[in-house]
């Protein structure tokens, strides 16, 4: 979570509201100091009144893959089985979580959030960031031999033994197009896409995230051109 504040009591309180109807439950709340207002008070004061949220205060982070790692880390230490990765702010909904979790409890490893997918969508997105998750999509299925309808979405789950697995692989994404590598890292794992409704908070994507993405991408398509396939 980073400069939340605002958003910080609506989305948990609906968070709430879902952890109560599935009975059981922990919630990890990664902040670093990217960072600049009063979420992190706000995240350990939670804590300190439920224990069911846990704040995960992560200063050596160097960017948000960083934050992600860091999220997973304490959930799998934590010995969870599923663990599900989904951004504060209310931009991922919490109330698609018993759907995540259906699809793990139906014996796939992996479901992906997708807002390409019948049931799901997009809202309030400029038309740039748009543009850039569809033809994100598209061109990383044609590039890397993925099929997903959604390869961009930070909405997502697995199965404990999965996580274990890409925490000790070397990723080679240090933005947002660490979802992409993820998903074609785990392309040959059960899984199945999940409609998600996705609130975009912000329309932009650094020039070094965009970078960064051209870069792992055409590391792991050139790796497809030479026969090496990586996948966990």
């Amino acid at each position: 979570m980073a400069n939340e504040e605002a958003d910080f009591e609506p989305f948990v309180s609906l968070l709430q509201e879902v952890l109560e109807k599935l009975e059981s439950g922990r919630v990890y709340l990664v902040v670093d100091q990217v960072s600049r207002d009063n979420t992190l008070t706000l995240c350990r004061e939670l804590s300190e009144r439920n224990p069911k949220f846990v704040t995960v205060w992560a200063p050596e982070n160097r960017n948000v893959v960083d934050a992600y790692l860091a999220g997973y880390r304490a959930a799998y230490h934590g010995g969870h089985t599923f663990i599900i990765e989904m951004d504060a702010g209310l931009s991922h909904d919490p109330r698609a979580l018993p759907m995540f979790l259906r699809v793990l409890n139906e014996g796939n490893e992996c479901a992906f959030g997708s807002r390409f997918i019948n049931g799901g969508s997009t809202a309030d997105s400029a038309w740039g960031r748009w543009f850039l998750s569809r033809f994100g999509t598209l061109l990383s299925n044609w590039m890397l031999g993925t099929r997903l309808k959604d390869m961009t979405s930070g909405y997502q789950g697995f199965h404990r033994h999965v996580v274990g697995q890409f925490l000790n692989h070397p990723l080679r994404s240090t933005a947002h197009f660490y979802q992409t590598e993820l998903r074609y890292l785990l392309r040959k794992k059960r899984y199945m896409e999940v409609p998600v409704h996705y609130r975009a908070p912000s329309a932009s994507v650094s020039p070094r995230a965009i970078r960064n993405a051209r870069q792992t991408l055409l590391y792991y398509f050139g790796q497809r051109l030479l026969g090496k396939n990586v996948c966990l």
